[in-house]
């Protein structure tokens, strides 16, 4: 099978695209045959191993898993003897996480992973890029414990987390405040955003309200810039380490000290989050944003236009089979 390869850490230069063995299913997986993908900024981090504690998980000199990719949507061509929740030729899409393999024609996974049947009425294409930043923007939300009647700011409200998060948001009850470029504002009160602060104008740090969550989708801002907008008991929440990878030492100080918290929860994914995914999606509750698609052939066009961290939602692999 064609599979996008890298075997050191650097650039998106050092993909090739190679033919590698097919995998087999054990006896508890599925063969996937992947027809969409994505390329996002976890695979951009593991690709560079940047920051540098990637390499304590993906090798400490060159990558131990040598296919990036970590959301799929495809079709089942082969189970295992033990496999009872799928059958052959189902319609599926999931989330390999840190395991990646997903930047190929096949991939395998086990039937309890994060993996589902898609949604009715979703093309590959369309359903790929629903489980990456939306896992991590779950996450996030719920380890804030977002509720009914909060307000919440997202900075990055546009990036596939971010756009996830407005609408999760909006599902879970709170007044979404989001903050974008110009371009964009338009797209985010579409997802469920009540108020838009438009960055290329204005300081979001410095519009005058507080919030019960910041939520800073992008890691661009940190607590101490931030810190004046949340309310007593607020909780402020980075997808990134922060400046000297402060944040997971916050999270643990401001548990203990002041009423403005800082949190940094180890994500976990789950078969449940995946399927409950599908349930958002077919509600019409949760719509992928999709920015641009590439074919698995100019997948290092890609990186290099995720890289450049002004994506809109995600960006989408396609993979044709001959």
């Amino acid at each position: 099978m064609k599979a996008v390869v890298y075997t050191k850490y650097g650039p998106p230069e050092v993909l090739q695209l190679k033919e590698v063995e097919k995998p087999t299913p054990k006896d508890n997986e599925v063969l996937i045959k992947i027809y969409a993908t994505t390329v996002n900024r976890t695979d951009c981090g593991f690709l560079r191993a940047k920051p540098f504690i990637v390499r304590f998980f993906s090798g400490l000199f060159r990558p131990k898993r040598t296919i990036l990719g970590n959301e799929f949507a495809g079709e089942i061509e082969a189970i295992g003897k033990d496999v009872k929740l799928f059958e052959e030729g189902d319609h599926v899409f999931g989330f390999c996480g840190d395991d990646f393999g997903a930047h190929a024609e096949y991939v395998t996974r086990a039937e309890d992973s994060p993996l589902a049947t898609m949604p009715a009425n979703m093309t590959y294409e369309e359903v790929a890029p629903s489980t990456e930043g939306t896992h991590y923007a779950l996450n996030g939300i719920r380890k804030a414990n977002v509720q009914s009647g909060q307000k919440v700011l997202i900075n990055g409200a546009t990036g596939a987390i971010g756009s996830a998060a407005v609408q999760l948001v909006k599902y879970y009850g709170a007044e979404v405040t989001a903050v974008c470029d110009t371009k964009n504002v338009s797209l985010v009160k579409s997802l469920g955003a009540v108020k838009v602060i438009d960055y290329t104008k204005s300081d979001f740090t410095k519009n005058g309200q507080t919030y019960d969550f910041v939520f800073d989708a992008v890691g661009k801002s940190s607590f101490r810039r931030c810190k004046n907008l949340l309310k007593p008991g607020g909780i402020y929440y980075s997808t990134d380490l922060g400046f000297l990878s402060q944040n997971p030492f916050l999270a643990l100080w401001t548990s203990k000290f002041g009423n403005k918290k800082v949190i940094f929860p180890i994500p976990k994914d789950s078969k449940e989050d995946v399927v409950f995914f599908k349930e958002l999606i077919e509600a019409g509750t949760l719509k992928p944003v999709i920015d641009r698609r590439y074919p698995l052939e100019q997948i290092v066009e890609a990186y290099k236009y995720v890289e450049k961290g002004q994506k809109t939602g995600s960006v989408v692999i396609t993979v044709e089979h001959k």
